[in-house]
């Protein structure tokens, strides 16, 4: 029956136009989508519309072409007339031929058409083999840049048009798919590329005119970036759109698919109900900044694409992170793939990771670059790239579940790992760097231009939460040994990182704060507070001292307020001038003073459990900023707040993560979605919708009273817990547990308000109209526990050796009470 209606629309989709020359028209459509075929003395889509939304309106809208040398031919000027023939809903203009006596192209355009989407095929055969300068197969020519926000990538990357901010800039990568969208409209245009055993490479040009190109080329290899010459690693460029090497287009047969669909803007980016916060906000930092460091498909950073020289830092540790508020499972994949790329091309054969990658080799150690552009820094060895690799697997693991992935890893994992831990010359759990004092001027971490040295309290802390993560995910493998090295390394790291400096530590009991690093001669620098430090101590457990904790938290918001900043600063004063490259100083300036906001999610982190509301001010503050700036710079000045420098940070939608992770509590980890909420009273009824492992889950947040349900699925708690689902199954995760607390099967929807949990007592209110059984897990083993559903006792059960203890086919139809207590 669907099949007639569907014969019926498309029969009624396709006008012929009767033709006053020998152009003709034949309109293509389905409810979302509809395009004009222009055929005759060319070949060219005229006309798009996609929801009501004309995005192309010109007689080359889309077309074909291949440029070589400077003669281009394309399906806008055709050896002959083409024919068009209809078949069902399958509409095919055959006969499209364009070259000249040394070569042919010949093409047919087949296109079908569901209720869904639109599939056009395109059949070529080239008459030989030639080298092509330039190939659109075919390009889009949008009405306007600004007919689309931008473009997600299929491997979660982000084509933002607000930074083609002239005509000519053009952006290449290596991705199959596209989401173009509109938040304004809600309208959404996927185009997707099939192309069998060949390569998919696509480009994004603002035209002279203002238009937005969309370039689609296919090959035989992978598309080679033309600049810079030597290197070839460029997919930005101005002035010009020549972003592809030269490529040979082989002779004989090819065939490719493109398919156009419509989606709903805001049903598929959609983030759920804001309460005491700026949802659209929150949502466009999202799905614009926070996208911007992934610059193509296996370069995953925290730089833009759009930076002059394009470099990725390795030795940033949230780079995974961003993936959890970003919230695309696109993203997720194609980070497994970047971090694979990584792990192969980044780790030298002793395990030291090059800790950045770019364009062209000018900001590299002279000599210390291979030849896939990862190299050393011109400032020194940056010790964090190893600990900050470690980390960026092992939070992206959480959010996947992908065991055989992360395994993968693992061997790399040691390496690196044993590579930075061997740097522990003294033994005291402390790993230092290859500079000794700072006199020597070289640095040893992301601070590039501070010259930290010796025993860095940055590194170290950054290591720390490596190993913590690492730990846990090789006894999950099984390597117990590794497990319990990797502990003990990391409790010895924390003994010592917290003593004072007086007795070899960091802990500055004049300063009331940690300091950042101790030279050789056992002198201490960095006694400015120097705030990620001191955030990523307390945020990362280090700091587990309630005094301290408030000592640090509180001076830097006594500051803040005094200088009225919006966002916390690098350091809350000054370095001495000898700490640090000149041109610093005097204070504020640069990494002396300003404000980098990529520090913002263990800042909100260390705040989170503290003092929320404190956290949520500043989350406010970059919000607001984002709607006057997009925060597209490096960082802001710290005495005019103003937007600096051209190398835009994806990290400055890093406060708008911790809002996710630390405020709203959302965790994805390995094998259970994890919420701990820290939430002030203006959010509270917030209602967030999140993608978990192929599922749409609802977050709702009220004051002690959190839920998290899929379809079938809901438990509500007024404390921290894990969810986990199958089919017709229901795990529950008492508290922080990575173990579970029980396991109900049901086949029927089942909601779970939990009461009380504990060894003796498990309480729990069932919403259902079936049957449900439990397995409790976590009890006392060989104990007697009593069964009661709504105060009336029904039976006693026996846990068995490991705490176990079955219900089977419980019937408590509506509101159920139900209470499992011990009797011994």
């Amino acid at each position: 029956m669907l099949n007639k209606v569907y014969t019926t629309l498309i029969y009624c989709a396709i006008i012929f136009c009767p033709a006053l020359s020998v152009a003709k028209e034949a309109i293509i459509s389905n409810p979302k989508i509809s395009l004009t075929l222009n055929y005759g003395g060319k070949a060219s889509i005229t006309s798009l519309i996609i929801n009501g939304q004309k995005v192309i309106s010109s007689a080359d809208g889309i077309f074909t072409s291949v440029k070589i040398g400077s003669i281009t031919y394309s399906s806008l000027h055709l050896l002959g007339i083409p024919v068009l023939v209809k078949a069902g809903n399958v509409i095919k203009l055959t006969g499209i031929s364009y070259g000249d006596e040394n070569l042919t192209i010949k093409e047919n355009w087949i296109f079908t058409i569901t209720g869904k989407s639109i599939k056009w095929t395109l059949e070529r055969t080239c008459s030989k083999s030639v080298n092509v300068d330039e190939a659109a197969l075919p390009v889009f020519n949008f009405d306007s840049i600004n007919s689309w926000e931008g473009a997600y990538q299929g491997y979660g990357g982000l084509a933002w048009f607000y930074l083609f901010n002239e005509k000519l800039c053009t952006y290449g990568v290596h991705t199959s798919s596209s989401d173009f969208w509109n938040s304004k409209s809600g309208t959404g245009l996927n185009v997707t590329v099939t192309a069998p055993g060949k390569n998919v490479a696509m480009k994004y040009s603002r035209t002279n005119e203002d238009k937005l190109a969309y370039t689609v080329t296919v090959s035989d290899h992978e598309m080679i970036p033309k600049s810079d010459s030597g290197t070839n690693r460029r997919r930005f460029i101005r002035g010009r759109t020549d972003v592809w090497a030269p490529f040979t287009m082989a002779a004989g047969y090819s065939s490719q698919t493109i398919t156009l669909s419509y989606f709903d803007f805001n049903e598929k980016y959609g983030r759920g109900k804001f309460k005491g916060i700026d949802g659209a906000k929150v949502g466009a930092v999202l799905n614009t900044i926070a996208r911007i460091g992934v610059i193509d498909s296996l370069h995953f950073g925290g730089n833009s694409w759009h930076t002059p020289y394009g470099p990725i830092c390795l030795h940033e540790q949230y780079i995974a992170q961003l993936g959890l508020a970003i919230n695309d499972p696109a993203y997720l994949k194609g980070d497994e793939s970047c971090l694979d790329y990584y792990r192969d091309h980044a780790i030298n054969p002793d395990g030291r990771v090059y800790p950045r990658w770019a364009y062209t080799n000018e900001d590299a150690m002279p000599g210390k670059f291979n030849e896939y552009g990862f190299y050393e820094a011109q400032w020194g060895i940056l010790m964090d790239s190893n600990p900050d690799l470690v980390t960026n697997i092992a939070e992206l693991y959480d959010m996947t579940g992908n065991t055989t992935w992360v395994k993968s890893h693992q061997q790399s994992c040691e390496k690196v790992l044993d590579w930075i831990l061997k740097r522990d010359g003294n033994n005291n759990g402390l790993v230092e760097m290859m500079n000794d004092n700072h006199s020597e001027k070289r640095s040893s971490d992301w601070i590039d231009i501070i010259w930290a040295s010796y025993e860095n309290a940055f590194v170290n802390a950054k290591l720390y939460h490596a190993l913590v993560k690492w730990a846990i995910i090789e006894r999950q493998l099984n390597n117990v040994v590794k497990a319990n090295y990797y502990a003990a390394f990391a409790a010895k790291l924390k003994t010592s990182f917290n003593k004072p400096t007086t007795d070899g530590g960091f802990w500055d009991e004049e300063k009331g704060c940690y300091d950042y690093w101790r030279d050789k001669d056992q002198t201490m620098h960095g006694r400015n507070m120097v705030t990620p430090v001191n955030f990523m101590a307390i945020a990362y457990g280090i700091c587990d001292n309630a005094t301290r904790r408030k000592t640090i938290l509180d001076n830097i918001e006594t500051q803040m307020k005094k200088e009225n900043l919006f966002f916390w600063p690098l350091c809350m004063s000054g370095y001495n001038p000898d700490e640090g490259l000149g041109y610093q100083f005097p204070f504020p300036h640069y990494e002396n003073g300003d404000l980098f906001l990529s520090w913002g999610s263990v800042a909100v982190k260390a705040y989170a459990e503290y003092n929320p509301s404190i956290a949520v001010k500043y989350i406010k503050n970059v919000l607001d900023q984002y709607s006057k700036d997009g925060l597209a710079f490096q960082r802001y000045g710290r005495i005019k707040q103003d937007g600096l420098g051209d190398d835009i940070l994806s990290g400055n939608s890093l406060s708008i993560v911790g809002l996710y992770q630390a405020i709203y509590g959302i965790n994805p980890l390995y094998n259970r979605f994890y919420l701990d909420p820290h939430i002030t009273p203006e959010l509270v009824g917030t209602v967030l919708n999140y993608n978990f492992r192929n599922k749409k889950l609802s977050i709702s947040l009220d004051t002690a009273n959190y839920s998290v349900s899929d379809k079938k699925f809901k438990v509500t708690a007024d404390k921290s817990f894990g969810f986990n689902t199958t089919k017709n199954q229901l795990s529950y995760f008492n508290g922080n547990s990575p173990d579970v607390s029980f396991t109900a099967t049901s086949v029927q929807h089942l909601t779970v308000n939990i009461k009380s949990w504990d060894t003796n007592k498990a309480e729990w209110q069932q919403h259902t109209s079936g049957l449900v059984s439990y397995v409790l897990h976590q009890l006392k083993p060989n104990a007697i526990y009593r069964l009661t559903i709504n105060g009336n006792t029904v039976k006693n059960i026996s846990s068995n050796l490991k705490g176990e203890l079955a219900i089977n086919n419980l019937q408590a139809s509506g509101a159920g009470l139900i209470n499992v207590s011990s009797l011994k």
